[in-house]
């Protein structure tokens, strides 16, 4: 079909599904330059996500060719008669359909099939900085920095995700303990709000917009360009795992080495994390395929004390140059830790296959028909004191001695995130990450089952409710504005609420986080008042 047939082929379903009030022949004069598709491919690509367990179809999907053509399409909804959604959609990483509509377009950030004016990520090496497109990948912008040397400070577990979709919650790994979250290593960014008003924003420029923006999840805007700082990527990376069976002893060990955020490089870990080990198989399991296959370790012959162990993971980057004292230096730390003397387990690689270690991971269960599977994954950040309490009812209790993924537990310090960003984390100095990331399996055993999981997701919660844990979801998934207006707290959502107004006032952006009411009929609008307003600030 011709490209203009096509597009005005796309114009009359939004016409008659959303009841847009002008001729088809002005939408053609938005002056879209890359493709808009209501093709069954890219339909059903955009309806469904990671997590798997919701199916929205959006009435066109967006392949943009620039941050123009991001606001064109925003500013057409905005001025649409009865108003329809527009969801960013990165890599589609999302769990619970937040990327999805069914009642408007999906823009397709990081799936472009238009010629990309874009063009790679660009570096300044004077100013330590990389500009990203909002849907480039972290891979990606990985793979350009290290040709000039340099490299992001704060990453994410798992690269294959978009700049864009990781800054609308928070970006986090075993880097946030000394550098913060990814939004906490944003200088600048493109962001197109509700309105179709295409604004630079930062901490002096727009700066409202700026902070609700980075952990907005979508709400606000959606990133077009982001301006991340960097630092000089090491060459190597000493990866080390240790285990314990007491909790107290683990988390002890944990919090001093986050402690020691502000200390010479030399003199800490570049990265700490951990998990939860529930499953006999789970010691070597997809994400601990650290451990050698060959000598499996049991966890009955560490005397884990309820059946359950903990592993303590920590990296020290280094250069080539200073191979000759990283012995010494890891030394000096582990020293001063209090794990099983005979769980040392120590591997040396390049940094960047230590960056990417979860994707190889994922080759691995695509090759098995073991990825693309439902994902009730459940993130919390729990207050430290009462980490005990969730270690007990939740580790030795709710979970058993079965469980279907990974459980990673590591602590944040609060002085690394900026309590002007959208993100609510707990009101204490250290609170923890806990992240539960099942995969629901069709094996025939009743605890890999997705119904099993997710009930078991909402025991977990049940019990904190019931315990006054005031746990905060990361990622996080609600139904109704009232667990919303809870997670945020009165005067978080005051101001989330403010922030709304000012920057999508007809509630057309992220729907599918089911934050606030869809969009808000309008006023008949003539042709000529919905065509774009796309303006920048300098």
């Amino acid at each position: 079909m011709a490209p203009k047939l096509l597009l005005t082929f796309v114009i009359y379903r939004l016409i008659t599904t959303v009841g847009l009030t002008l001729d088809p022949a002005d939408l053609h004069r938005l002056g879209l330059d890359g493709h808009l598709s209501v093709n069954p491919s890219d339909m059903a690509a955009a309806s469904v996500d990671f997590g798997m367990m919701t199916r929205a179809a959006p009435l066109a999907v967006l392949h943009p060719s620039s941050a123009e053509d991001v606001a064109r399409m925003v500013g057409a909804a905005y001025r649409s008669a009865h108003g329809f959604s527009v969801s960013a959609k990165g890599h589609g990483h999302s769990i619970n359909g937040q990327a999805q509509t069914s009642s408007g377009v999906v823009i397709e950030m990081s799936e472009s099939k238009g010629v990309r004016q874009w063009g790679l990520p660009r570096v300044s090496e004077k100013s330590m900085y990389v500009d990203a497109w909002g849907g480039e990948l972290w891979i990606d912008v990985l793979t350009t920095t290290l040709q000039y040397g340099l490299a992001p400070k704060s990453w994410t577990d798992y690269l294959y995700l978009s700049v864009g979709g990781t800054l609308s919650n928070a970006g986090i790994s075993g880097q946030a303990f000394n550098h913060g979250p990814q939004i906490s290593n944003v200088y600048e960014l493109d962001v197109v709000t509700g309105k179709g008003e295409l604004l630079t924003c930062s901490e002096e420029q727009n700066s409202e917009l700026f902070h609700a923006v980075l952990g907005g999840l979508g709400q606000f805007g959606i990133i077009t360009r982001a301006r991340i700082g960097l630092e000089a990527a090491p060459q190597r990376v000493r990866w080390i795992r240790v285990l314990y069976s007491n909790f107290s002893t683990f988390t002890k060990d944990q919090e001093y080495l986050i402690s020691l955020h502000g200390q010479p490089s030399n003199q800490k870990f570049d990265y700490v994390e951990g998990f939860v080990i529930v499953d006999e198989g789970l010691i070597n399991n997809w994400r601990s395929s650290f451990f050698s296959p060959r000598n499996p370790l049991k966890i009955s012959s560490f005397g884990a004390t309820g059946g359950v162990l903990y592993c303590l993971e920590i990296a020290k980057n280094y250069h080539d140059s200073s191979a000759d004292t990283i012995d010494q230096d890891v030394e000096a730390l582990l020293k001063k830790l209090d794990f099983i003397p005979s769980s040392v387990f120590t591997t040396d690689l390049p940094y960047v296959d230590f960056l990417d270690r979860v994707h190889k991971a994922e080759l691995k269960l695509r090759s098995k028909g073991l990825w693309d599977v439902p994902h009730p994954w459940l993130n919390l950040f729990v207050p430290k004191s009462r980490i005990d309490d969730f270690d007990e009812g939740v580790f030795k209790g709710i979970l058993g001695n079965k469980t279907s993924g990974p459980i990673l537990i590591y602590p944040m310090n609060k002085n690394k995130w900026d309590d002007r960003t959208s993100v609510v984390t707990p009101e204490e100095d250290v609170f923890y990450v806990v992240a539960l990331l099942r995969s629901a399996l069709d094996s025939g055993e009743e605890a890999q089952s997705l119904e099993y999981l997710a009930n078991q997701n909402r025991q977990i919660l049940r019990f904190c409710d019931d315990a006054g844990i005031k746990v905060k979801q990361y990622l996080p998934h609600y139904t109704t504005q009232q667990e919303w207006l809870d997670h945020f707290g009165h005067d978080n959502w005051t101001l989330f609420s403010k922030r709304k107004m000012a920057f999508d006032p007809r509630r057309i952006l992220a729907t599918g986080q089911r934050i606030f009411e869809p969009p808000t009929p309008a006023p008949a609008l003539s042709a000529s008042a919905f065509m774009p307003s796309l303006y920048y600030s300098s």
